[in-house]
């Protein structure tokens, strides 16, 4: 039976170490992970930080990555897409050795925390045992079925989407008048204001183009 596993990474045994040294309170979130030949990856992340100028930088300049390019711009994050050709091996063995996906990414205070979805569950036996033998301290936090994800996944939301969106819903921040601000939700969960908004924001969007949005070729009548 296919499992979901959420687990972090520290930065320096992965991607973008030298980016978060030079940023003040960077944060990532990988949209999209293609597997791009055998040794390198192709992500879609957005990238925020309080230095947001020189973010195209050290994207660049990160041993990490080659061919960065800015596809999108927002207020107050960008979205890029480069390939990734070192301290990769983690994904690149979960990818090409036990055909696991990883199904969202996000980056903060030096840790990546990955939510990914394993076919069988020997292969989540088979990760440990990699990382054991490569000194990489890939921490495995939850464990949950995949039907589990089937309703959030139904309208188009990441883990975190689901999770603010939730969160905010529970402590009153769409009642009228508000019980709860923004900040408020972000305190007790312990994310950053600017994190919580976008995460709120994009999936406020993917509810919308998944539930709402009319499709190609509908009746308007």
């Amino acid at each position: 039976m296919s499992t979901i596993v959420e687990a972090t990474i520290p930065t320096e045994q992965f991607a973008l170490r030298h980016a978060f040294d030079r940023l003040t309170d960077p944060e990532f979130e990988i949209v999209r992970l293609v597997e791009h030949g055998e040794d390198r990856l192709m992500p879609f992340l957005w990238a925020t930080a309080a230095d947001l100028e020189t973010v195209p930088g050290a994207l660049r300049e990160d041993p990490s990555t080659e061919n960065v390019e800015q596809i999108s711009e927002l207020d107050e994050e960008h979205l890029y897409r480069m390939e990734w050709t070192a301290h990769i091996r983690v994904v690149l063995f979960l990818l090409m050795e036990e055909n696991a996906t990883v199904m969202d990414a996000t980056a903060a205070n030096d840790v990546w925390s990955l939510r990914i979805l394993f076919p069988e569950h020997d292969s989540i036996s088979a990760t440990e045992e990699f990382c054991t033998e490569y000194d990489i301290d890939l921490q495995f936090e939850r464990f949950y079925q995949l039907s589990d994800s089937l309703r959030r996944g139904k309208y188009g939301l990441t883990e975190q989407q689901y999770e603010s969106i939730t969160a905010a819903f529970e402590a009153g921040y769409y009642e009228v008048p508000r019980d709860a601000e923004l900040a408020e939700v972000a305190a007790e969960t312990d994310v950053s204001h600017q994190a919580l908004s976008e995460r709120i924001r994009r999936g406020h969007h993917n509810l919308i183009e998944t539930t709402l949005a009319p499709r190609p070729g509908a009746d308007d009548s």
